[in-house]
Parts: structure tokens; C-alpha cells; sequence
């Protein structure tokens, strides 16, 4: 955990710790809140009066804490080309990185060049990327996007978002990705299962549509901070925010967070914010 932050504990006697309020709606300095700053939570009969989840001052301070937490996020893919990064973020839908890892060095190996994979079938490439499940479509996808890049491109991997999207197997998160990590080019912003949860939980969209929640994001968001956002978040999902039972305790964030499915608060839990 990054220096100069330390997890809330709760409170021996079992109960949650409610921070105190002062008029302009930030904890009074009697409660001391952890974190960088304290901007943060409402009382119950405050919850309502003059809260804006959007607010500058929040979405600043959300920033501001996650790169105290993850100042050097970037994609946990391994990838030494623009080509393997494309692959890689192909074979996570609905895989994880780490088990995408273990097998790309292989598959590498085994076809080192945009060439090499345009010259198989989907059907040569199925027993290699079998692990990662969902195995055919993905073949599809990789095999076909090796041919157009090879046909279309002059093997190159294109660096904008409208000839990305041609790409078979290739939609907006996948361009963001390679945009983002390969190109340092901040199109818009990755919208995976991590940033749709904690963006739901953090109040900053209700959306439910990764279209949709990146639209929203973009809105609030600035647009340096698009790239590496999307990396914090996800690393934080990975780490603190997990799904079934986030780990609010040790969570920086915890007393602007005032999500429905929090696991300890000091906070008021608002029903709207659910991942």
C-alpha cells in the first residue's frame, strides 16, 4: 500500500464509525479520516442536500487517491508489440490475465510475426489458445485480424480507432487497450468488468453498457487521466474492490464510496450505487 495511507480499522465494538459533518459537507477534523484529503462522506439526513457524486471536487479527490494507491498502473498483459498486445487483450474476454500470460510466451514462440498467424486457419490455432475458453470465436477473431492487418495494413497494427474497429474480434475496449498502452494515444477510456463495477460503485455512472459507462466517464474524467484510470481501476479491482466482498477496510477510498454492496462504511450506503 502506497506511503502515508493507512487502512481504517472498525471500531471494537463491532460497530461502523460514522464520520462527523461539517456544513460544507466534509468530515470535521475530530474524526480524523485517512486518505489524502478530507473530502468525503454525508450524514443520513445529509445524503440528499447539495451531494453531487459528479462533483469536481470529488471526482479530483478519487483521482488524486488512486494515484497515491497506483502512481505506475499499466496493462498486465505481457507484450512486446503492438501485434501481441492486440492478441493478448483478444484472449482475455472472459479469461484473466494472469492465465493469458502463461500461454502467449508459447504462442509467441510457436508464431512470432502478424504473417505467421495470418497464414493459419482458425481451426491450427484452436489447440494453442484452447486455455483461455471460448477458444473458437477467439481463433476467429485473432486469425482473421492477422489476415487484415496483413492485407490491409502492410502488417502493421493500425493506431487510430476507426481502422481498429475493423478489425474482427475487435471492439471499443480492445482499441482502447492497444491504443492506450501500445500507442499513448487516450481515445477514450477501457470499460472492462473492473471499471463497470467500480465506476457503478463510486457513483459515477449508472449505466450498466460499457458504451455507455464510457461515455459517462469521458464526460467526467480528463482526458490525460483516461489511460491511466482505467489501469488504476482495474488494479484496484484486482486488489481491494474485489466482486463478492470488497476489502473496505483497508480501501483509501472508502469514506467518498458509498456503494450498496460496501462490506464496512463510515459512510451513509446509497441503494443506487450498485455494482
Amino acid at each position: 500500500m502506497a506511503r502515508g495511507i493507512a487502512p481504517r480499522r472498525p471500531a471494537k465494538t463491532g460497530r461502523h464509525e460514522r464520520a462527523k459533518i461539517s456544513s460544507l459537507g466534509k468530515p470535521s477534523k475530530t474524526t480524523g479520516p485517512t486518505g489524502p484529503s478530507q473530502a468525503g462522506g454525508l450524514r443520513p439526513s445529509a445524503a440528499r442536500k447539495g451531494y453531487n457524486p459528479l462533483a469536481s471536487e470529488r471526482v479530483r479527490e478519487i483521482l488524486a487517491r488512486l494515484d497515491q494507491l497506483y502512481p505506475e498502473a499499466t496493462c498486465a498483459l505481457t507484450h512486446r508489440s503492438a501485434w501481441e498486445l492486440l492478441v493478448a487483450t483478444i484472449l482475455s474476454a472472459q479469461s484473466t490475465d494472469a492465465n493469458v500470460n502463461r500461454m502467449t510466451p508459447d504462442l509467441f514462440r510457436k508464431y512470432p510475426t502478424v504473417a505467421d498467424f495470418a497464414a493459419l486457419t482458425p481451426e491450427q490455432l484452436e489447440p494453442d489458445v484452447r486455455s483461455t475458453g471460448f477458444f473458437r470465436n477467439k481463433s476467429k477473431s485473432v486469425v482473421g485480424a492477422a489476415k487484415m492487418i496483413v492485407s490491409e495494413y502492410c502488417g502493421q497494427v493500425p493506431d487510430d480507432m476507426g481502422r481498429l474497429l475493423t478489425l474482427p474480434g475487435v471492439a471499443r475496449k480492445t482499441a482502447n487497450v492497444v491504443l492506450g498502452t501500445w500507442f499513448r494515444k487516450a481515445n477514450g477510456v477501457v470499460v472492462d468488468t473492473h471499471v463497470t463495477r467500480i465506476s457503478r460503485r463510486l457513483e459515477l455512472t449508472k449505466n450498466t453498457d460499457a458504451p455507455k459507462i464510457e461515455q459517462d466517464l469521458i464526460k467526467v474524467i480528463p482526458q490525460d487521466k483516461w489511460i491511466l484510470f482505467a489501469h488504476q481501476i482495474i488494479w484496484h479491482g484486482r486488489k481491494l474492490c474485489i466482486a463478492r466482498r470488497p476489502k473496505c477496510v483497508d480501501c483509501p477510498l472508502e469514506n467518498i464510496c458509498h456503494a450498496a454492496d460496501k462490506t464496512w462504511s463510515t459512510v451513509e450506503i446509497h441503494k443506487g450505487a450498485k455494482a
